[in-house]
């Protein structure tokens, strides 16, 4: 058989068992708090796999080795803030959302804690940051389809079009039918062979070396890649070199981005318990790390991998994004090879449903159950969630057929707009009892004003994006805070209650969360 015919039959095998996760969560999602979230049923190996799979896109295995390759090791400042701010988001938000998402009446989206938190009564927190979502998760969801696009079109040599409308109808197929669980579960199957292969596809080019060692020296004084004069990259093992402090700074705040995700902060909600967070963190951090490690050994071994036999090259000459594929394509057999690619196929697809998910949850929670005169029956509210997933689909899908855009511009435009309108107001809300409404509603407004202004009018050349909305968006919600009614008893109270909830929690692991609940409900009535 040949190697297109081989990759085939393991892009198949990768598909429906993709297809068999989302139907047997099917059979066990009954309620509509098992469709948007799993009726808080995660175990932490799940929750962080989930968290760290629909995180970390094909950017993690052709954008990161690629830059790492052409550039050097001043390209790991973005890695460096991601790990950072992932670490982050499960120490100090992780268990408090968890047990504030339930105190305040059983939040089951973002939108809906936001409004619980604060008692926003005039319901513009929530409809504001449900259209939030739905408007830069439509640009999210469509870079994953542009992605899927490309990789069936550099994978395969087949159409564009095409390959987009596979990866689409497929990420759709298994998020219609089987909802978090489904997007949990196969999160997990696609968090594992990108974690297998970024481990094992630099490994096996390494001991293909003549000499191993050569890969701490060889790309600051040899050619290779796109360097042909003869003195190879001299500053690359440099991570300042040739790079500007405001570069590293956007680089850095990238990190910040994670307090605001809101289909990575979901999977805090759906812990079983808040003292989970502790193991879920520990698991998803080193995922990440190890992963990180993976991508940044894949571009170290590349650069003496592809330069010791001149009769190989890497496909991609301009940006170089696709030397893991390239290893994995001249080191393994060729079904082994389908495996390794379908790992790019598995980032793309695991970021995408989960954000199909979450915008679907947005539009029937935080949108529809607002104007709606009766709340309809569990079994109306799944089939409008899997409705509303096949309409952002659709539009995500035609902006995706003729892209504006690079992928990497179109995630982090949305990647900001997130952690600029929500990253304060998520630390905030868990963490500064004096927060109201009207600093929250203002200070999200200015978030996502600031993002879509700078990176339209060309700012982001001078700084990511980021870094201004997320300190405009700061100060904003502080001043107009400040400046306004300071909250009602009953708020304050809930804050108190939620804090005691998570410190009982965190000091006795084993107390389940309706039992630790009656506790300080029963402290704070007496």
């Amino acid at each position: 058989m040949s190697q297109t015919t081989w990759f085939i039959i393991a892009i198949v095998i990768y598909m429906a068992t993709m297809l068999a996760i989302g139907y047997w969560s099917y059979l066990k999602t009954d309620k509509y708090d098992d469709y948007v979230l799993a009726d808080r049923g995660l175990n932490p190996f799940v929750a962080a796999m989930s968290a760290g799979a629909s995180d970390m896109s094909g950017w993690l295995l052709m954008g990161l080795p690629g830059a790492l390759f052409v550039t050097g090791l001043s390209e790991l400042w973005i890695a460096i803030g991601l790990l950072v701010g992932a670490w982050a988001n499960w120490k100090w938000v992780a268990p408090r959302l968890r047990s504030y998402s339930e105190v305040a009446n059983n939040s089951i989206t973002l939108p809906s804690f936001f409004e619980n938190r604060l008692r926003d009564r005039s319901r513009a927190l929530r409809i504001i940051s449900a259209l939030i979502i739905i408007f830069f998760f439509t640009f999210y969801v469509s870079s994953g389809m542009v992605a899927g696009g490309r990789y069936f079109e550099a994978t395969f040599g087949g159409e564009y079009l095409s390959g987009m409308l596979i990866v689409a109808a497929v990420t759709v197929a298994y998020t219609f039918v089987g909802g978090f669980l489904a997007v949990s579960y196969t999160d997990v199957v696609q968090g594992t062979i990108m974690f297998a292969s970024l481990i094992i596809v630099p490994v096996m080019a390494l001991i293909a070396l003549d000499n191993p060692s050569d890969i701490w020296t060889w790309a600051s004084s040899n050619d290779y890649g796109p360097y042909t004069d003869g003195i190879g990259n001299p500053t690359y093992f440099n991570m300042v070199a040739g790079v500007s402090a405001a570069a590293i700074i956007g680089n850095l705040a990238w990190g910040l981005g994670y307090f605001g995700q809101p289909h990575i902060v979901v999977r805090f909600m759906a812990l079983r318990t808040p003292a989970e967070a502790k193991q879920g963190r520990w698991i998803g951090i080193g995922w990440m790390f190890l992963c990180i490690a993976g991508a940044t050994m894949t571009a170290l071994v590349g650069t003496v991998f592809f330069s010791q036999n001149p009769d190989i090259a890497v496909t991609d000459r301009f940006a170089f994004e696709t030397i893991f594929l390239d290893m994995g394509r001249l080191l393994f057999h060729p079904l082994i090879a389908g495996l390794v690619l379908t790992a790019v196929l598995a980032a793309i697809m695991s970021t995408m449903s989960s954000q199909l998910l979450v915008v679907s949850s947005s539009l029937v929670e935080d949108l529809y159950k607002i104007v709606a005169k009766r709340l309809p029956a569990e079994k109306v509210l799944i089939n409008l969630s899997r409705g509303a997933v096949v309409a952002i689909a659709l539009i995500a899908g035609a902006l995706a057929i003729n892209p504006s855009d690079s992928i990497l511009g179109l995630v982090g435009f949305a990647w900001a707009g997130f952690g600029a309108a929500f990253g304060p107001l998520m630390l905030a809300s868990l963490y500064w009892k004096r927060l109201n409404a009207a600093g929250a509603i203002a200070g999200m407004i200015t978030g996502a004003v600031v993002v879509f202004a700078w990176g339209t009018f060309g700012g982001s050349e001078i700084i990511y994006e980021m870094v201004p909305g997320f300190i405009a968006a700061t100060a904003v919600l502080v001043v107009v805070t400040l400046l306004t009614s300071p909250p009602a008893e009953e708020i304050t109270s809930e804050f108190d209650q939620a804090v005691r909830l998570s410190e009982v929690l965190r000091t006795d692991e084993d107390m389940d969360v309706e039992t630790a609940a009656a506790k300080v409900k029963g402290v704070s009535e007496a």
